[in-house]
């Protein structure tokens, strides 16, 4: 990625550091522009191949028989859950992000699904830390039908080390605590997380599907988990 290129169209200072959101130009030439997000200084996700995060979403309505209400931790640029939305069984997705900055330039339109997720009758958009809605001390309230966690990038790559409490034996069976029968707990993760799929499986069945995605003439593979209580 050619960062000089990326021009900066909006950015903030939260407790856990600078986020920005960035535009820079197709690489095809179309004259279309692609967004980035940068969190604490960390490339965090753009909308030039968003596959993975649509994954996350398609991998896990597969397995869930009546997602009536779907929550997803970390908004990001909303595609997991505009791909949420595409699903018509869904009746209310509750969308948790902890960056309120973030939040806000998602009601202003500031990139594209951004826009279009917080606008949607379906969504709620809370500002707030993912870890004590699982915990079911703060709203939203659960249960949901399908809990969907794309905070971070996994236990061992972390952005935010604050974020590992997400991944610790306790919260993850707290997050499944918020699942309804028959629902499912989806984990994305930046690489394979091998301790990771441990500690869910002690818990309940776990599958795990790997992502490979060509990058900047690099092979990245990415990982889900997918628990079922």
């Amino acid at each position: 990625m050619d960062d000089s290129a990326a021009e900066t169209i909006v950015a903030a200072t939260t407790p856990r550091g600078e986020i920005a959101l960035r535009e820079r130009a197709h690489p095809d030439g179309s004259g279309s522009v692609v967004h980035e997000l940068v969190v604490a200084g960390v490339f965090a996700m753009d909308s030039l191949d968003t596959s993975t995060e649509t994954a996350l979403a398609v991998e896990a309505l597969t397995r869930t028989a009546a997602p009536g209400r779907v929550l997803v931790g970390g908004l990001g640029l909303g595609f997991t859950t505009w791909q949420v939305l595409n699903d018509k069984r869904v009746r209310q997705v509750d969308v948790v992000e902890i960056e309120s900055d973030l939040v806000e330039w998602a009601r202003l339109g500031l990139a594209p699904t951004l826009g279009l997720v917080a606008r949607h009758p379906r969504v709620r958009v809370h500002a707030g830390d993912i870890a004590p809605v699982l915990a079911g001390a703060a709203t939203p309230f659960g249960p949901w039908d399908l809990v969907l966690l794309d905070v971070d990038n996994g236990p061992s790559f972390l952005v935010h080390a604050g974020n590992e409490r997400i991944y610790s034996p306790e919260a993850l069976r707290g997050a499944l605590d918020q699942v309804s029968p028959g629902g499912t707990l989806a984990i994305w993760a930046a690489q394979p997380e091998p301790d990771l799929l441990a500690a869910l499986s002690t818990l309940a069945p776990t599958e795990e599907v790997l992502l490979e995605v060509e990058r900047e003439g690099r092979t990245l593979t990415y990982a889900l988990y997918l628990t079922r209580p």
